[in-house]
């Protein structure tokens, strides 16, 4: 298993703040969040965007969240019409610079993904039009994506001009296969409209899939449901997923139930951890029961989760952790739910001190998505800094996430200046732009000239903290 990663679309909880909706989508074990650009959900067109920016982005790395941009708000570009300009209207001019500016605005949220549609064909636009339109269009949100080093995701919607995966391949090949631009598949409207089963089309996507939205569907019927209450065979899709090694977020997209939506998303996770982790749905429900329960469940994770990287990119999960890290963080975010601060901390600092390295690691990467009680930063502050007295890398990394925002300035300078020492990528580092000061980049320069004086190359990283 490579280790599906599941979150969920905030235009499911289009009733709640942001915030608030960021924080319920992780505290029901979530992994990402696939974010619609909207009035009020991250306005794009705000005055104030950079600082809104800034803040989520934060808010997204402390919950240990990753993010797709959505940009299929209903009445952003026109109060009057819905999803007025599209990329086939004969004014897409609007469409296309507002998808350049979502670019810009998911590099700047560390986002994975861009995803966007066509748009469904006016009468007045014949298909040759429409076609040559959306091609121009789609090339110049392409140039933007590259330029910012985004991938995008064409998603194929039922009753718009890109309608089946047939369909935004055919724009790919068309563009002369960009490697920024891939494809997002709503597993639902497989169902809905397309001749393959949804694992089937996974199949045939493999590499160019760069982003999964999650939800049933009955055939025929564009209506997002939950699963189980159409034809969609999740167990099979997921399945399917895994076998093309697709490590992008899966994202559950049920845009109308915002009116039940932490309800709904419970009832989403459960489903998706009764088809894809058995065991681990029932390990949580045993430490919701009772939490003595960890003490046996902890170390027993990663013979039945696997222990892979989260991201093919990340081999040896420093950045992003392993699908064990993730789980044994959602087995602790349940402990949390039941234990008291004092019993939390003791348990955790039990659980680090008798646990092989990647149990260390999992309690270090789970640190920074619970409640912060003093308690807990006292425990976990001696965590951290054990871990930065070991040469284990991805003990390293695991320590300079984001509970690290509580280690004092000595001791963060003195772990950032391992991870040079050791070869940890400063991408591991949460925070480090904001936090790298003038005493970090004087330690540094005397570490690069003691490179330079031994004939050493001086790594790209510290050149980097050098001009931060």
């Amino acid at each position: 298993m490579t280790g599906l990663r599941f979150g969920y679309g905030t235009n499911g909880f289009a009733n709640h703040r942001l915030v608030d909706a960021v924080h319920l989508i992780a505290d029901l074990g979530y992994e990402g969040v696939a974010l619609t650009l909207d009035h009020h959900h991250l306005d794009p067109f705000a005055e104030d965007l950079a600082e809104q920016v800034r803040r989520m982005r934060a808010l997204l790395t402390r919950l240990g969240l990753s993010v797709v941009v959505e940009t299929g708000a209903r009445y952003l570009l026109d109060p009057h019409v819905k999803h007025h300009p599209t990329l086939v209207s004969a004014d897409s001019g609007r469409r296309v610079e507002f998808l350049r500016l979502a670019v810009r605005i998911a590099a700047d949220l560390g986002a994975e993904v861009v995803s966007f549609w066509s748009g469904i064909r006016p009468s007045d636009v014949d298909a040759a039009a429409a076609a040559r339109q959306l091609a121009d269009g789609t090339a110049r949100v392409v140039e933007e994506a590259g330029r910012c080093g985004v991938r995008l995701g064409l998603e194929p919607e039922p009753g718009m001009f890109v309608e089946t995966v047939d369909d935004a391949l055919e724009v790919r090949r068309r563009l002369g296969d960009p490697e920024p631009l891939g494809i997002t598949l709503d597993v639902g409207h497989c169902v809905a409209v397309e001749q393959d089963t949804a694992a089937e089309c996974a199949r045939r996507l493999r590499d160019l899939l760069v982003h999964v939205q999650l939800d049933d569907m009955r055939p025929g019927v564009h209506e997002h449901l939950e699963f189980g209450a159409g034809q969609l065979d999740l167990v099979d899709t997921l399945r399917a997923l895994d076998e093309v090694g697709f490590t992008g977020l899966a994202a559950v997209e049920l845009p109308r139930h915002g009116h039940a939506a932490p309800k709904v998303a419970r009832r989403a996770m459960d489903a998706l951890r009764q088809a894809w982790q058995p065991w681990l749905a029932e390990a949580l429900a045993e430490v919701h029961r009772d939490p003595v329960r960890i003490a046996t469940l902890f170390p027993a994770v990663g013979r039945h989760v696997g222990r892979h990287p989260v991201h093919r990119t990340d081999p040896h999960g420093l950045v992003h952790g392993t699908v064990d890290d993730r789980a044994r963080g959602q087995l602790l975010r349940t402990l949390a739910e039941s234990t008291e601060p004092d019993r939390l901390a003791a348990e955790i600092a039990t659980l680090y001190r008798y646990g092989d390295d990647a149990e260390r690691r999992g309690v270090l990467r789970a640190l920074g998505q619970l409640d912060a009680s003093p308690e807990l930063v006292e425990t976990g502050v001696d965590l951290v800094r054990d871990a930065l007295r070991t040469n284990d890398v991805r003990l390293i990394a695991a320590a300079l996430g984001s509970f690290a925002q509580h280690l004092d300035d000595h001791s963060w300078r003195h772990g950032v200046l391992k991870c040079l020492f050791t070869g940890v990528p400063l991408a591991a580092v949460a925070d480090w732009p904001r936090r790298t000061d003038d005493e970090l980049r004087r330690m540094v320069a005397d570490f690069a000239a003691e490179r330079r004086a031994a004939g050493r190359s001086v790594p790209d990283d510290a050149h980097a903290l050098l001009e931060a």
